[in-house]
């Protein structure tokens, strides 16, 4: 297996609605930063690909104007995924096994902001038995939600679990909530829709980001401190919500498995959990103890933006490798109602 490392990550600043900046705009920056802090001359990356989608921007093909970020002239070997960003670097790792290209760009962007997100993410559901009844996002939330309270865990607990997303968040300038919650003010707050409070739910947030991947003895030369990635690996749930134990997430355990993320003791942990009874799921299933830092960066909780989340976890987790802030990290991305897709990246610090 050929070694891949993220050597660079860039981000822009999560906000509810970016009117100053079309997805181009906000990407040039990011995608900009990430190549120059890389170590890669533009025209030397040998790979790129995108994670986006078409439903967010209401028009087809809509991921063929991001290229303008990038510069596709002369041209460039490219591609594409219907998915968050997460998936377009899981396929990126595949790339650079092929031995041919040792440098890859992935990038991701979403303005969730240019319509009712809630309903845009019901288009994803089962066609047949649960599209047609238009259920939102946030009301499945709140279905997991009571999913895993009945299996014997309290709203006290998503309290402090909020709260000490809140506080990482204060410290992180990419973070859209950075406003810091107690846990008695938390629970004082009405629902919104039973068991869910404001807090427990994703912000809708206009954002995009991007990182290089760089294989072998190139990513040596590129910095004297790498984030390698040691495993990855990515499952599905079925795609019925009433066929599977919503109080659990299977398929994450499975990922983590099979990329070796249980069998380490990681320092950091970056949870792609839109909703908060989503990352105490996840922490159950990956194994996460109390001694491992959870979302560091506070999380989809305090910053969303749909189809960036899920490789913002990857990054941020990379990030702190690279400055030096820890050695071992976990990295996950979910897609799909109600953690249906997982994708579970091990990273490890050297060069």
């Amino acid at each position: 297996m050929r070694e891949v490392a993220v050597v660079s990550f860039a981000q822009s600043k999560s906000v509810r609605r970016a009117d100053d900046q079309n997805e181009v705009e906000m990407l040039m920056p990011v995608v900009s930063q990430a190549i120059a802090n890389s170590g890669v001359p533009r025209k030397e990356i040998g790979f790129t690909i995108s994670g986006s989608c078409d439903y967010l921007g209401g028009v087809p093909f809509a991921f063929v104007s991001g290229l303008d970020a990038v510069g596709a002239w002369p041209p460039i070997t490219e591609s594409h995924v219907e998915m968050d960003g997460a998936w377009a670097l899981y396929e990126a790792w595949v790339r650079l096994q092929h031995g041919d290209i040792d440098s890859a760009l992935v990038y991701s962007f979403g303005k969730s902001s240019l319509g009712d997100i809630s309903q845009v993410l019901s288009q994803q559901l089962d066609p047949y038995y649960l599209a047609p009844l238009w259920p939102d996002s946030v009301s499945l939330g709140a279905i997991q939600t009571r999913s895993w309270l009945d299996s014997g865990h309290s709203e006290k607990e998503l309290a402090q679990l909020v709260s000490r997303n809140r506080q990482f968040a204060s410290t992180n300038e990419h973070s859209q909530i950075t406003k810091l919650i107690d846990p008695e003010t938390y629970l004082a707050k009405p629902y919104i829709i039973e068991p869910l409070r404001i807090d427990d739910c994703p912000p809708v947030s206009d954002g995009a980001c991007a990182l290089v991947l760089v294989a072998g003895d190139r990513a040596k030369a590129c910095s004297t401190r790498l984030a390698w990635i040691k495993g990855i690996d990515h499952r599905s749930e079925p795609h019925s919500l009433g066929v599977r134990d919503l109080s659990i997430s299977v398929s994450t355990k499975q990922a983590g498995k099979n990329c070796g993320a249980l069998d380490i003791r990681a320092d950091i942990c970056e949870l792609h959990a839109p909703f908060s009874a989503q990352q105490a799921i996840l922490e159950e299933a990956l194994g996460i103890d109390e001694s491992v830092i959870v979302n560091p960066s506070g999380g989809a909780l305090c910053a969303n933006p749909v189809m960036a989340a899920g490789l913002i976890r990857i990054g941020e987790a990379a990030s702190r490798i690279i400055n030096g802030e820890a050695n071992c990290a976990i990295a996950h991305a979910t897609a799909g109602p109600c953690l249906q897709q997982n994708l579970v990246c091990v990273l490890e610090g050297g060069n």
